[in-house]
């Protein structure tokens, strides 16, 4: 009950500033990119807390905790590619949307090819309605762990109770509210990944403790023969390209209000980032010492040691940090979903003209179908936590990030090369868990993906692109 009080205190705070924060929503500018008004402080906080969800407590802790400091190539490929998506993607993406007038990536890609067909949008619609699906079902599931691991409620009662709490903050106030519901969030979880550590480190003997269990795992460098280098730079651009395809990502940086203020958020974004990765590391290392005769879940390694130290209202009060970054990260993505339907969807195929009222009533009907879809699959149990991630991480980024890199910077793209890109990105990505087991080495889904969408985007649109060329001198002639 204690642990009840303590998180229900947080939340009516949390509401608070959502209430605070609240602006009416008149147009679907507003409801989903907040009509480009984002300070760099919002912008960054948005960004990055809306990216590290129960993964950065649960999922990413675990496989440190099971695979020692050398997992930690992982965290080292999200941080290079994250400063790279501050770098190249941001500055570009926020002046060519307002530019061409886009509230949505498929709608950017539209624009940019010039395709007149709507095949381009409808395929990169549906692609993200697939994966945001598993996504947001993630979400859920860690949502389901905690009310079994604290209240003892039911795991079906717990992610119902949780897609409640989401739909309720998305359909509060949209784009904006939630920027700050991130920014408040951000603040507290940091703060939470930081401190715990650091109140634990001395409780399981301090460095030399951990430094004694790591004897027997492998280091961050084991060797540097082949096969190792291959699995660090697997490991690391296997989650790192991901940052380039990410739309709940991508919006935020299209939602800031002056693309001169992105050098500041990049500064702010790529410190919590820093911060909060370095922190949940050594949540698993310490997880590793506090529980050397091991777990029975990996994945609960944060929630046990602090059930284990902490008195109830506390421990009820930390968690909060938990079920805050869930909710940060499914309230994106459901923003995102809502994007999908109503202006990819409804107004590109059905409603041209349809009214701005309209359109926020089909953006809020659709976060409630994507929930009802997320919520099915959760209920059935699915993989880890951090394997429906990776997978819907990896189906993301190879989709659009490849496209997204040539769109901005390449040349002589075509409505094939793209639609080519996509689709073998998308499927190599989906398909790739069932082949992995048949390698002698891991590989991440996503590394193999990216490779091939790109490749293919660039060959197919080099090739129709000079088609295209000499159809055109022929008709000169």
């Amino acid at each position: 009950m204690t642990q009840l009080f303590a998180i229900i205190f947080y939340f009516c705070l949390a509401l608070a500033v959502g209430l605070i924060s609240y602006r009416k929503q008149t147009n679907s500018a507003d409801f989903l990119i907040g009509s480009r008004s984002l300070n760099y402080w919002l912008t960054a906080l948005a960004a990055h807390a809306s990216d590290m969800s129960n993964w950065l407590f649960m999922g990413y802790p675990a496989i440190i905790f099971a695979g020692g400091l050398f997992k930690a190539w992982v965290a080292i490929g999200l941080i290079l590619c994250m400063l790279l998506n501050w770098q190249w993607i941001a500055p570009k993406l926020r002046v060519l949307t307002e530019k061409s007038d886009t509230l949505t990536l498929s709608g950017f890609f539209e624009s940019k090819l010039g395709d007149h067909s709507g095949l381009i949008r409808l395929f990169s619609a549906s692609i993200c309605l697939l994966f945001y699906s598993v996504y947001i079902a993630a979400g859920l599931v860690g949502l389901g762990h905690l009310a079994e691991s604290l209240f003892g409620i039911n795991y079906a009662a717990g992610i119902s109770f949780g897609i409640l709490i989401v739909i309720t903050y998305v359909l509060i106030g949209g784009f904006v509210t939630l920027a700050w519901l991130d920014l408040f969030q951000g603040l507290f979880l940091l703060g939470v990944i930081i401190v715990i550590p650091l109140i634990l480190l001395p409780k399981v003997g301090g460095i030399e403790s951990i430094q004694t269990t790591l004897a027997n795992k492998p280091s961050l460098i084991p060797s540097l023969k082949g096969l190792t280098l291959f699995q660090m730079i697997s490991m690391s651009l296997g989650w790192g390209l991901g940052y380039f395809g990410q739309p709940h990502i991508l919006t935020k940086f299209m939602g800031i209000r002056d693309a001169s203020e992105i050098k500041q958020s990049k500064r702010v974004g790529m410190s919590w980032m820093l911060l909060s990765l370095t922190a949940a590391t050594f949540v698993g290392l310490i997880g590793a010492s506090f529980f050397s005769d091991g777990i029975a879940n990996s994945e609960m390694v944060f929630i046990e040691m602090v059930q284990q130290s902490f008195s109830p209202f506390l421990v009820g009060f930390i968690l909060c940090a938990i079920i805050a970054a869930i909710i940060n990260v499914m309230s994106s993505q459901m923003l995102v979903v809502s994007s999908i339907l109503s202006e990819d969807l409804y107004k590109r195929f059905f409603h041209r003209q349809a009214a701005e009222k309209r359109l926020l009533l089909i953006s809020r009907l659709g976060i409630l179908g994507v929930a009802f879809l997320a919520l099915f699959i959760a209920f059935n149990r699915p993989a880890s936590i951090f394997q429906l991630v990776l997978y819907a991480w990896s189906g993301l980024g190879a989709t659009f990030g490849p496209l997204l890199l040539y769109t901005l910077y390449g040349k002589k793209l075509t409505r094939m090369g793209a639609w080519v890109g996509m689709l073998s990105g998308g499927i190599t990505s989906a398909l790739w868990p069932y082949f992995n087991p048949l390698l002698p080495v891991s590989v991440e889904p996503l590394l193999p993906a990216f490779i091939i969408s790109f490749l293919l985007n660039w060959g197919i649109s080099q090739l129709s692109y000079q088609k295209k060329l000499q159809i055109g001198q022929a008709i000169d002639l």
